[in-house]
């Protein structure tokens, strides 16, 4: 009996010994499963905030409890995109700030005379409720804001300084807005800095642009039959040519204009007393890359670049200047050149006629589904659509060098270059300027000469894997 005993004993501590290895592993296993869970959904959690994709991040924002600081109104100023870039700037400063938003006011004294407000243009509704989460935003101020304002007499305004990081806002404009309950920033262009703010920020920036700024159903849905009409007849170009009056006097940019056109464009830049640039060497300007390219240096640009002249060619632009005549040997190098005009009828954009921003707005729908998108000078529209076409997952967007360009073209009408050395040349020096990924130019000291954050919005973009690009 003790011999059996004895065994039983032993069977019975080998037993409970192999039941609580069992239990050690299955510990362990939960523990290694539950860190590995951990772990993954922090790096979710990070990449759901950095998409704005988060349901549960929905839900808890719209039960946030607004404790606003006061008001801001903006009068964004300048073209469409101008004004766009800087209402993202001012809602995002407003998020930051926890100031209550109230709908823009557009700039009608602007060259084009658009008299199209806010509600015009863009989805109210959609605008307020797709940021409820975020920030407050009233279609205009209370009553009881409004007869403060009456007895302050004067609306306490600032126009903000350019390329402001957020320390100013926060250091000396939200003491102001303490004070008085409200403020209004009188411009709105340009006033955030590219670079150097919290990340927060920055896709704050891109949430409004992205996600917020929606266009009416009526410009929606012009905008989406002008696509159709195109796609209708296979793949198709986005050519926003900025060869119009207004840029040629501007940027006093006058190659292939006659001597009569030259003075008329001349004469409007001086008739703007607020175009500060009044003596300008056109020449010079040219060969540095300052000037849009005529219609003439375009046909030669993308045929070079290897562009079929049986594209479709979409002219996203206002009149240009010197019309059919300045556009021929455009329209002969690729026959299939179209524009909205053209594509429709005159009774479905009536309802735009006199109003520049709302027909820029169908042109930017368009852009930004073209298979390829080419700016001929950098001006807001070419960045704005250039950083939308990155964030829809790069898109090819042609960023031509001007100054590359003019030059090879000179080098071949010269008879300095063949055909094949100009187009092989053409396309070594645009071979990484196609809107692939690419970090932002960081020029410090100099926020005008570096990468405009809405061309590269790299912090709202899939990470790139290198050392970022500084110039000196």
């Amino acid at each position: 009996m003790e011999i059996g005993g004895t065994k039983v004993c032993r069977l019975t501590q080998l037993h409970w010994w192999a039941l609580g290895a069992t239990l050690m592993m299955l510990l362990l296993c939960a523990f290694m499963v539950q860190l590995i869970m951990t772990s993954t959904m922090k790096a979710s959690s990070v990449l759901m905030f950095r998409s704005y994709i988060s349901r549960q991040a929905v839900n808890d924002q719209l039960e946030r409890v607004y404790d606003s600081n006061g008001y801001l109104i903006v009068s964004p100023n300048g073209g469409l995109n101008q004004m766009r870039a800087g209402i993202c700037d001012m809602v995002a400063i407003a998020i930051y700030l926890n100031l209550t938003f109230v709908v823009p006011e557009l700039d009608n004294t602007s060259f084009w005379r658009d008299n199209s407000q806010f509600g015009d243009i863009f989805d109210v509704d959609f605008f307020i409720t797709s940021l409820r989460g975020q920030v407050r935003i009233l279609k205009e101020l209370p009553p009881m804001q409004k007869r403060r304002l009456e007895k302050m007499r004067q609306i306490v305004s600032f126009a903000p300084i350019s390329w402001s990081d957020i320390s100013f806002y926060y250091y000396q404009m939200l003491p102001v807005i303490k004070r008085y309950g409200l403020l209004h920033f009188t411009r709105t262009d340009t006033r955030l800095a590219n670079n150097g703010l919290p990340l927060e920020l920055q896709l704050l920036r891109c949430q409004v642009n992205y996600k917020a700024l929606r266009f009416t159903s009526q410009i929606e849905e012009l905008g989406k039959k002008i696509v159709r009409l195109l796609r209708k007849n296979g793949p198709f170009l986005v050519l926003h040519l900025r060869y119009e009056m207004d840029m040629l006097a501007f940027t006093g940019c006058t190659e292939g204009c006659d001597n009569r056109e030259i003075e008329e464009l001349t004469n409007m830049r001086y008739a703007y007393t607020w175009w500060k640039e009044k003596e300008i060497d056109s020449e010079k300007r040219r060969k540095d890359g300052g000037c849009p390219l005529t219609p003439e240096e375009t046909a030669y640009a993308l045929r070079a670049l290897g562009i079929d002249p049986t594209k479709q060619i979409y002219i996203a632009a206002g009149d240009i200047y010197g019309g059919e005549k300045r556009m021929a040997s455009l329209r002969l190098a690729f026959p299939r050149m179209v524009k909205k005009e053209t594509l429709l009828k005159p009774s479905d954009l009536e309802p735009f006629k006199n109003h520049s921003n709302q027909m820029a707005a169908l042109d930017y729908m368009v852009a930004l589904e073209g298979d390829i998108f080419v700016p001929t000078f950098g001006g807001n529209m070419a960045k704005v659509v250039e950083g939308h076409r990155r964030h829809l997952g790069y898109k090819t967007t042609i960023l031509l060098d001007r100054s590359i360009v003019v030059n090879l073209i000179d080098q071949y009408k010269n008879g300095n270059l063949s055909w094949v050395e100009f187009s092989q040349a053409m396309k070594t020096g645009h071979a990484d300027r196609m809107g692939s990924p690419a970090q932002r130019l960081i020029i410090p000291g100099k926020p005008k000469e570096e990468e405009y954050f809405y061309s590269n919005p790299q912090e709202c973009l899939p990470p790139i894997h290198q050392r970022p690009k500084v110039s000196t």
